[in-house]
């Protein structure tokens, strides 16, 4: 090691370099901000700002109400006359908007899609085809990501329909119509943050998709059909057919059985019930574990008893191809838990309960 390396490593700090870092790091110590004392809570401002923003927002959207016309009918004719896809664009909190727009569209039956302007201009315009249909959204109209890619969509032949704040805009000077979305003022206490802005676009874009939905004639059952993770999809689009228990689950047993046979048959996959069947398939009757206890309490000879002179004649059923909600309907009429399952020819193919039905999520 060097002469100067082991006077670096060996020899202290000077008094008079301790002194200075050490006042540095006082100094650095005192500069350093404290954490900022929370203003003091009126509740009362808190509210009175709360209902403002409503006031302000609800008139926004009142206003399209009254502005609302030629322009918005034109702008339903051109989507419904598109071969193709409504693509959606807008930045910032517009793009917000735009994405829920695009996602009600397509699921009230318009085919739909969200482009991001920016991404646009670095290759995702290819997802834009002279068959579609151009929604921009700007309340400024002016937004350079959206306006830089206008004249391209125009050169494709692509119709543009565009909402906006400013009917002078450069948006609006590109667009074949024109939705007017103007506030008169932002909810925000310095006109500056997106709300009233932004609440009307929602607005504007709902009445939309609503105004198509219903041009096309759109049903709870095509509802359904874009939307089979929810509920109502569940309901209009499970068969019967998707929930029975169908082959060696159902519990059959014929006529001659005795009752040792029936409840070998009713303890079938815990069905707690036998169907009693003609030759042919067809139900002639039903026999319940509820039938068995009151076969007992009744001192009923069980040995001598066959499925014919216990069971109960003319079974609920229900047709194979029907929706599982008819079928839990029909229980819930007749005050039963159980029912089976019959083809066009009246032939059993399969059971269902009420825990079959609550396993689909059908109730």
């Amino acid at each position: 090691m060097s002469e100067f390396a082991r006077d670096l490593y060996q020899k202290p700090p000077s008094p008079k370099h301790g002194r200075k870092h050490g006042s540095r790091l006082k100094s650095l110590a005192m500069s350093t901000p404290t954490p900022n004392t929370p203003p003091a809570l009126d509740p009362e401002a808190m509210l009175a700002r709360a209902r403002a923003t409503f006031d302000i927002e609800g008139q926004a959207v009142l206003g399209l109400k009254t502005r609302v016309g030629a322009s918005f009918v034109e702008a339903v004719q051109r989507i419904l006359a598109v071969r193709g896809r409504v693509v959606v664009m807008g930045m910032g909190k517009s793009g917000h908007v735009g994405r829920k727009i695009a996602a009600t569209l397509a699921s009230t039956g318009t085919p739909a899609m969200f482009v991001h302007p920016a991404e646009a201009s670095h290759g995702d315009l290819g997802m834009i085809k002279a068959v579609d249909l151009v929604l921009g959204i700007s309340n400024s109209g002016e937004v350079e990501e959206l306006t830089t890619i206008l004249p391209v969509v125009k050169r494709q032949g692509v119709p543009l329909i565009a909402m906006t704040g400013r009917a002078d805009s450069t948006l609006a000077q590109h667009a074949d119509v024109v939705l007017d979305s103007s506030v008169e003022k932002e909810a925000c206490p310095l006109n500056l943050a997106p709300t009233a802005s932004t609440t009307a676009q929602m607005a504007l874009g709902d009445a939309l998709a609503v105004a198509l939905l219903d041009a096309r004639g759109f049903g709870t059952e095509d509802f359904a059909r874009s939307h089979p993770g929810g509920a109502l999809g569940r309901k209009l689009l499970t068969h019967v057919s998707d929930v029975m228990r169908s082959g060696d689950q159902i519990p059959l047993a014929k006529p001659d059985a005795n009752v040792s046979e029936l409840m070998r048959a009713m303890s079938t996959g815990g069905f707690g019930a036998a169907a009693v069947i003609e030759p042919d398939g067809r139900a002639t009757g039903i026999f319940t574990d509820g039938d068995l206890r009151r076969l007992i309490e009744a001192g009923v000879d069980l040995r001598t008893a066959r499925a014919q002179d216990v069971m109960h004649r003319g079974p609920r059923t229900i047709r194979v191809e029907a929706l599982a909600v008819e079928a839990a309907e029909l229980m819930e009429q007749h005050g039963i838990t159980r029912l089976f399952v019959v083809d066009g020819e009246g032939r059993i193919v399969g059971a269902l309960n009420t825990n079959d039905l609550m396993r689909a999520k059908v109730i």
